[in-house]
């Protein structure tokens, strides 16, 4: 027989059938016992003989029986009479996982992932991570943008002053890319607008509940924009497309928007700042969502325009989502001159970013973009305290397995 998913069982009352997975559960009561069976689609009761001996849970089997209707059973039906196969050696667990919460401490469970990620609470994380970057490939490409693939070995840092992970590339220094920002303003003078989904990397000492040094990235960039209004407007549809794919929370058509100097001292906001913006926006507008925009120039890349009307101020902007940085965006400059004259008033060198100034020599459009952080995102859509929760095999200051 061939095997079917435990969702399917319903529709195949009064027949024999085979399913196939993992030992959920066992349950054992005076009169019958009662084996769970879980699969990709879900959970499926087996119906056992009391005393039935069973191999532990987590182990792999497949189940040959006849099914029956039991309203009370996952998905309304079960299985009787069973023929059990066990396909793998008897499992060696070190914690349970059927339980509505996993008990381990993170670190434990980190150790454990591919134990771990089989909790339900942590496969619905990856899954939203799915269905996010799908809407968010989705909605970019109903606006026309196309999808790029551009290289995470590069020969220069992208984020001024950030750290970055060195290599040897053979025998020429080279280095992991902290994001794929040259190469989507350069994907810009040839398709106009352009989106990437991939990995980026940051040697950044932080040790905190929202940093990794591996995340995952969604990068737009777009070409003969205004300024970086236009950039904020083609966002907010593409959250709200995302958003609406996963939840039920409503992003305004009009996000409320908030400049750096009316709510902040220095050149950056702290954690304590963008909680208190984002309480701001919750109770005022009734927005989960919040734009910060007009960050110093002191702390943006180089290749950021400037807001021609405020000296030493920017047209960046940062997305708040819930009380923490979700997206980092903004006009970028495209012409060559300006691009000299920027590294030159930070005393930056020219050499090592050559090939990527050069190019725009070659005639680019006004231009911008954003890139949204994919598990800080997930994170926050699900509550979890640390942003390794809903991260497979996450990589950071100390961790390098599994």
């Amino acid at each position: 027989m061939q095997r079917i998913l435990s969702r399917e069982l319903a529709l195949h009352v009064g027949e024999r059938v085979t399913i196939a997975g993992w030992l959920h559960r066992r349950r054992e009561l005076k009169s019958v016992s009662f084996l769970i069976l879980r699969d990709r689609a879900g959970l499926a009761q087996v119906v056992l003989a009391p005393g039935a001996e069973l191999p532990p849970e987590e182990t792999v089997v497949e189940i040959s029986g006849l099914v029956t209707a039991n309203e009370i059973a996952p998905g309304g039906a079960e299985l009787v009479e069973p023929e059990i196969r066990q396909l793998t050696d008897p499992a060696q667990t070190p914690f349970e996982i059927f339980r509505p919460s996993l008990g381990p401490t993170l670190p434990t469970q980190l150790d454990h992932a591919p134990l771990s990620l089989r909790h339900a609470t942590r496969k619905d994380a990856l899954t939203m991570t799915a269905e996010l970057t799908r809407a968010f490939r989705e909605s970019l490409r109903r606006k026309d943008f196309t999808e790029i693939f551009t290289p995470k070995i590069v020969e220069s840092a992208t984020e001024s002053g950030a750290n970055v992970f060195a290599l040897d590339y053979f025998g020429r220094p080279a280095y992991l890319a902290q994001s794929p920002q040259f190469y989507k303003q350069l994907m810009v003078g040839v398709l106009e607008r352009v989106y990437e989904v991939g990995p980026v990397f940051r040697a950044e000492p932080h040790d905190t509940t929202r940093h990794l040094a591996q995340y995952t990235s969604l990068d737009a960039e777009m070409g003969f924009i205004t300024d970086h209004r236009d950039v904020m407007r083609v966002l907010r549809d593409v959250v709200a497309d995302m958003a609406a794919a996963v939840s039920d929370i409503e992003v305004p058509q009009d996000i409320p928007t908030v400049e750096f100097s009316e709510v902040a001292q220095g050149d950056d906001l702290s954690p304590a700042d963008e909680r208190s913006i984002g309480e701001w926006a919750k109770r005022e507008h009734g927005s989960d969502f919040v734009f910060v925009t007009g960050y110093p120039m002191t702390k943006r890349p180089f290749y950021t325009h400037p807001d021609p009307s405020k000296p030493g101020y920017s047209n960046g902007f940062d997305l708040l989502f819930r009380g923490v940085e979700l997206v980092t965006g903004g006009q970028r400059l495209h012409r060559y001159d300006d691009y000299v004259k920027a590294l030159a008033e930070r005393g930056e060198a020219l050499e090592p970013v050559r090939s990527y100034v050069e190019s725009f020599k070659l005639g680019f459009p006004p231009h911008g973009g954003f890139a949204i952080g994919l598990e800080r995102f997930v994170a926050r859509l699900t509550g979890a305290a640390n942003v390794r929760e809903v991260t497979a095999f996450p990589r950071d200051l100390h961790r390098l397995t599994p």
